[in-house]
């Protein structure tokens, strides 16, 4: 297959949405993205942006993914705002599966055997990876088994951890029977920046210690020694590390069987406070945007103030515990919605690590707030920090180019 006509179609599928890129990867530019949202809810819309002209936006019900897919596919088509000629063009669809477990440390073509192991670890993330197969066997529906497709998963990454990395020190036999452990999430916007994070840094990867911080509504931070992640602070679900924007994060398990017997919880309403009802949310009692909480914490509300404290208190101390774990640092990375562009986020978290020996430019990370890439760290900063976009769609495009060109 000649380079030049590989155009890869990313999805990034969930429940209720279909997020799509079509990307040409002679120049890796994403010729078009856009969303299905909805998806068997009243209301439904795709909305479509083509890259230099304007955004279409159609309200039509989509009743399943399938239907989002053929919807998905008139519009790329479309005579005013489609992008291709032929359905032809699209060389291959490249799936984000946020779970892949034990059974896929590395990004794979699809074949009916995969698709029944992303079902097997449906009990480990039970609304993504169900969606996630609605979507796969959709898509080879409405565009033919004969298209190569390919899923690369969130946890594929984090698979070089090792042992003392992962295991909870449950009984062993629960890793027997149900795979519990820590397998980590956001693995391909780390792999991303870390490359990213290397390449600024001026060295090879193989030879780096690299702290990379996804900080957005979810986040996660990742210790990566030679270019292999060490240690991550996602766990056997995405609800494991420090406080997010509605997640509680890691807290004392009595909390969750002591409220469970005072308010007589179900498992399942347990799990929705610490999920839906906790993190930022839960401390300020405003919201788990953060713009909304900063601007109350402007306004004078000290639970905001708390809210965003704890948040930098946390993360720092995950940051200065991977320092430990990695013997050193010699980049730090911020990325995802928070870390690329709240200026105050960055300087509070960077004050805490100046016994670490980070010392930030203040002018520096307002003038690089919300750009792709930017040094935000003083020269003579011992260990250097970076702001860097994150490219997760653009990962899943290589990996589906590289296996389909082999």
């Amino acid at each position: 297959m000649m380079l030049q006509k590989v155009k890869i179609l990313v999805i990034n599928a969930g429940s209720s949405s279909l997020k799509y890129q079509l990307i040409n990867m002679e120049n890796e530019h994403v010729m078009a993205k856009g969303v299905c949202e909805r998806i068997g809810i009243e209301g439904s819309q795709i909305k479509h942006i083509p890259t230099g002209s304007e955004s279409f936006v159609k309200e039509i019900f989509m009743p399943d993914h399938k239907a989002a897919f053929m919807v998905m596919k008139d519009v790329l088509l479309d005579k005013t705002f489609g992008v291709i000629k032929e359905l032809n063009e699209v060389s291959a669809i490249g799936h984000r599966v946020v779970q892949g477990g034990a059974l896929f440390s590395e990004s794979i073509l699809i074949d009916e055997s995969v698709i029944k192991g992303i079902e097997s670890l449906i009990p480990l993330a039970p609304l993504h990876n169900k969606a996630h197969v609605d979507a796969i066997r959709a898509s080879i529906e409405v565009f033919g088994d004969s298209l190569p497709q390919v899923v690369v998963f969130d946890t594929s990454f984090h698979s070089t951890m090792p042992e003392k990395a992962y295991m909870y020190a449950v009984p062993y036999e629960y890793y027997e029977k149900y795979q519990i452990r820590r397998y980590g999430f956001h693995g391909t916007s780390h792999r991303y920046v870390s490359g990213e994070l290397a390449k600024a840094l001026g060295r090879d990867i193989k030879d780096t210690k690299l702290i990379t911080c996804h900080i957005g509504n979810g986040a996660s931070i990742t210790a990566i020694k030679g270019g292999k992640v060490i240690d991550t602070s996602m766990g056997l679900t995405p609800l494991d590390g420090f406080l997010m924007g509605s997640r509680s994060g890691a807290i004392d398990p009595s909390v969750v069987t002591f409220i469970q017997e005072k308010e007589n919880l179900s498992p399942s309403e347990m799990n929705d406070i610490l999920n839906k009802k906790s993190g930022i949310l839960g401390i300020s009692g405003i919201s788990s945007d953060d713009r909304d909480v900063t601007k109350a914490e402007q306004e004078g509300n000290a639970r905001a103030a708390l809210a965003h404290n704890i948040q930098y208190y946390q993360i720092a101390k995950t940051i200065g515990s991977y320092y430990v774990a990695l013997g050193g640092c010699d980049g730090i990375a911020f990325t995802a919605g928070l870390g690329e562009n709240q200026i105050h986020l960055r300087k509070n978290i960077c004050d805490y690590l100046e016994c670490i020996g980070v010392q930030l430019d203040e002018n520096r990370n307002i003038e690089f707030n919300k750009k792709p890439l930017g040094k935000i760290s003083a020269d003579d900063s011992k260990v250097q920090v970076f702001i860097i976009a994150t490219n997760e769609e653009l990962i899943i495009a290589r990996d589906t180019k590289n296996l389909i060109t082999k």
